[in-house]
C-alpha cells in the first residue's frame, strides 16, 4: 500500500471549507478519522514489514543450518565410507597374507609336517624272486635284482612304510635364531617288525636330526656331497637309484654365502668304509675309520635354474685283528636343474658323478668302496661313473608327467682277476615314466612304469619290470 500525502489532503479540505463551512466541519471530522485509520494502517504495515524481515532472517538461518547439516551428514558418510574401505582393505590384506602355522612353546615355534603315502606295486623279476619284506620289494634297488637264469617271478606288494613326519623348530636366543629339525619314517628301520599277514607294524627310523645356529649346521642331514634337487618326482622311494649320490649321516657343516645366488658349503662328516673281501661281493661295514670324511659343495640358485658342484675326500680303512690297510678315496659330482617355464612347474635335471673308492656315496653302495685282498693285505681300488637325467613336464594345471633314466658302471683294479670278482656288480641302468594328478593342493596320485637291469662282472644279468601306484597326502 502507498503512503498517503497528509498535507495535500489538508489543503483540499481547507479549500472546500471556504465554499461550505458546514461541509468543512464535517470534512475535518472525517480527516481526523482518516488520519487515525492511516496511522493504524502504517503501524500495521511496519509490523508486517518487521514480521516479514524476521521471517526472511529465520528462513535464511534455517537454510544455512540445513546446508550445514547436509554438509556434516555428507562428511560423516564420506568418513564412514573411508573407514569401511579401510576395514575392507585390512580384511583383504589379512586374508591374502599366509596364515601362520605351528604353535608356540615358550619362545620356540614348532611346526609339524610330513605326508602319508601308500604304494602298491606289481613286479616281475626275470631271473628269480626277491625275499618278501626286504627293501628290494619296497623300492627300486638294482643291486638286489636276481641274476643267473633263475625262474621268472611275479609279486605284488602294498606298503605305507614311506609315510614321513617331521618337526621344525625355531627359537629366539638373545636375538639369534636357533633352528632345529627332526624327521622320521617307517621305511628305513632295519629288520621286520610286523607281519603282512596280520598287523603290518613297522618302527620309526631316524632320517634327519640337526640344529642350526647362524651358518653352522650340526647333526644328521643329507651329505654335503649330495644335491637333492636332482632327485625326480617318482612313486618310488628314490627313483634313480644307481645314478644318484644318496647319503644321510651325522656332520658338521659351515655355509658361507658368496653372493646373492652362490653359496659354499663345507663339512666334516661321519666316516664309514664298506668294503668287500676278494672272492665275495658281500659288503662289510668295517668301523675301523680314523679320519672323518670331508665334503664341499658350491651351490648356485638363479632365475633360470640351479647348479651344484661337489667334492669329496676320504680315507677307506680295513683292520682285521691288527692286520689291514687303508687307501685314499675321492669323488666329484656335478648336477643342476633348468626351469622350462616361469611358474617352475616344468624342468629338466641331471647329475654326473665320478668316484674313486667312494662307492658308498653313489647308488646306495651298488659297488664296494674297495676290495680287500687278505693274501696281499691290500685294499684294491674301485672306480664308478654314475649319471641320471630326468624331465618334469606340466601338461595341465593339475597334471604332470616325469621321465627319468639312470646308469652306473663299475671298474675294478686291474690286478683283480675276473674269476675272483665274477659275482661283483659291473653295471646297472633303469628307465621310468610316470603321470601324477593333484586334485587338490595336498593330494598327489601317481602311476609309474619302470624297467631296470643289473649285470655282473661274469656277464650274468637280470631285469626288473614294475608297475607302481602311489597316493600321498601332504600336511
Amino acid at each position: 500500500m502507498k503512503h498517503i500525502n497528509r498535507p495535500l489532503v489538508c489543503a483540499l479540505l481547507a479549500a472546500s471549507s471556504l465554499v461550505a463551512p458546514q461541509a468543512a466541519l464535517a470534512a475535518t471530522s472525517r480527516e481526523a478519522q482518516l488520519e487515525a485509520r492511516l496511522e493504524k494502517l502504517e503501524a500495521e504495515m511496519q509490523q508486517l514489514r518487521a514480521d516479514l524481515a524476521n521471517a526472511r532472517q529465520e528462513q535464511a538461518a534455517s537454510a544455512e543450518q540445513a546446508q550445514t547439516a547436509i554438509a556434516a551428514a555428507n562428511a560423516n558418510v564420506a568418513a564412514a565410507n573411508a573407514k569401511s574401505d579401510e576395514a575392507a582393505a585390512k580384511v583383504a590384506a589379512v586374508e591374502s597374507k599366509p596364515q601362520p602355522d605351528g604353535f608356540k612353546s615358550g619362545n620356540t615355534t614348532i611346526k609339524l609336517g610330513g605326508y602319508i603315502k601308500m604304494v602298491a606295486s606289481a613286479s616281475r623279476f626275470s631271473d628269480g624272486e626277491v625275499a618278501t619284506n626286504s627293501l628290494g620289494r619296497d623300492f627300486y634297488l638294482p643291486q638286489v635284482i636276481p641274476t643267473g637264469g633263475g625262474k621268472a617271478q611275479k609279486v605284488e606288494d602294498f606298503t605305507a612304510k614311506q609315510s614321513r613326519f617331521w618337526l621344525n623348530m625355531d627359537t629366539n636366543v638373545g636375538g639369534q635364531s636357533v633352528k632345529g629339525y627332526v624327521e622320521v619314517d617307517f621305511q628305513t628301520s632295519p629288520g621286520t617288525q610286523g607281519s603282512q599277514r596280520t598287523t603290518n607294524g613297522y618302527n620309526l627310523a631316524l632320517r634327519r636330526a640337526w640344529m642350526q645356529v647362524g651358518r653352522v649346521t650340526i647333526g644328521q642331514d643329507w651329505s654335503t656331497f649330495q644335491y637333492t634337487g636332482a632327485l625326480p618326482e617318482s612313486t618310488d622311494f628314490v627313483g634313480t637309484t644307481e645314478g644318484t649320490v644318496f647319503v644321510r649321516q651325522p656332520l658338521i657343516r659351515y655355509s658361507a654365502p658368496l653372493s646373492r645366488d652362490l653359496t659354499l658349503h663345507a663339512s666334516v662328516e661321519e666316516p664309514e668304509s664298506g668294503t668287500a673281501t676278494l672272492g665275495s661281493p658281500a659288503l662289510t661295514e668295517n668301523g675301523d675309520d680314523r679320519m672323518p670324511d670331508f665334503a664341499a659343495r658350491l651351490a648356485y640358485a638363479g632365475k633360470a635354474g640351479e647348479g651344484s658342484l661337489a667334492l669329496l675326500a676320504r680315507q677307506v680303512r680295513v683292520d682285521a685283528a691288527g692286520v689291514g690297510d687303508n687307501t685314499f678315496g675321492w669323488g666329484v659330482s656335478a648336477a643342476g636343474k633348468i626351469w622350462l617355464n616361469p611358474s617352475k612347474t616344468s624342468d629338466v635335471r641331471a647329475m654326473v658323478t665320478y668316484g674313486h673308492n667312494a662307492s658308498r656315496y653313489i647308488g646306495l653302495n651298488f659297488a664296494p668302496d674297495a676290495v680287500y685282498d687278505p693274501v696281499a693285505n691290500k685294499l684294491e681300488s674301485v672306480n664308478v661313473i654314475a649319471a641320471l637325467a630326468a624331465a618334469r613336464i606340466a601338461i595341465a594345471p593339475q597334471w604332470r608327467i616325469n621321465v627319468m633314466g639312470s646308469y652306473q658302471r663299475v671298474d675294478y683294479a686291474n690286478v683283480l682277476t675276473a674269476a675272483t670278482i665274477a659275482s661283483y656288480n659291473k653295471q646297472a641302468w633303469s628307465a621310468a615314466a610316470n603321470i601324477f594328478y593333484s586334485p587338490v593342493k595336498n593330494i598327489d596320485v601317481g602311476l609309474e612304469y619302470r624297467h631296470g637291469e643289473r649285470e655282473l662282472v661274469s656277464g650274468a644279468d637280470g631285469a626288473l619290470d614294475r608297475i607302481e601306484f602311489a597316493a600321498k597326502y601332504s600336511f
